[in-house]
């Protein structure tokens, strides 16, 4: 992560979720992450809607032109793009696996702005639509109206593996040979 506001969130997704895959939409409080708030948005995993904004930060729908409130994400992008931003939000909705996104847009006057997109899940809840969150940054501060949203790079942020250690059984079959059990 290059923009200081994507590790802070995640930071404080990544606290949130303690041991479980994501964390809970409910968990989340506004006021912890109050800095950062003009870049945050929600989206409903919806793709017939094309992932719609349940709700988006200030500077994010002055950088995009309107108020982004039930507009498709996914339409941001242009068109070589939109396919593999889907395929990225459906991968962090239902694997519940963050990723980042490098993006370029391009600028009222056509020149280029260089944003870094973070998609973050939440955990699956019954009789609760599919939601998740995210912070698009700009790189440059005198950013003007956006469109076309390109990606330029992207992965996906593994949680780290929680190693549990094993209980070693050293058996002595025959003479010269270790069985060690529990190692595969």
């Amino acid at each position: 992560m290059k923009h200081s506001s994507s590790r802070e969130f995640f930071a404080y997704w990544n606290a949130k979720r303690g041991d479980a895959r994501a964390p809970d939409r409910s968990e989340f409080e506004p006021s912890a992450v109050r800095e950062l708030l003009s870049d945050i948005f929600v989206l409903s995993y919806d793709s017939g809607a094309g992932y719609p904004f349940r709700v988006a930060g200030t500077r994010i729908s002055a950088l995009l032109g309107c108020d982004l409130k039930d507009r498709s994400f996914a339409a941001l992008f242009a068109s070589e793009s939109r396919g593999e931003i889907e395929d990225i939000i459906t991968c962090v909705a239902e694997e519940t696996l963050p990723a980042i996104a490098g993006v370029t847009a391009t600028t009222e006057t056509g020149g280029r702005a260089h944003l870094e997109l973070l998609l973050l899940p939440f955990s699956a809840r019954v009789h609760v639509p599919a939601s998740l969150t995210g912070l698009l940054a700009p790189f440059e501060d005198n950013t003007t109206t956006l469109h076309d949203l390109v990606l330029t790079s992207w992965r996906y942020l593994h949680p780290p593996e929680r190693l549990v250690p094993r209980a070693l059984r050293k058996l002595a079959i025959a003479r010269g040979m270790m069985v060690y059990e529990g190692l595969r």
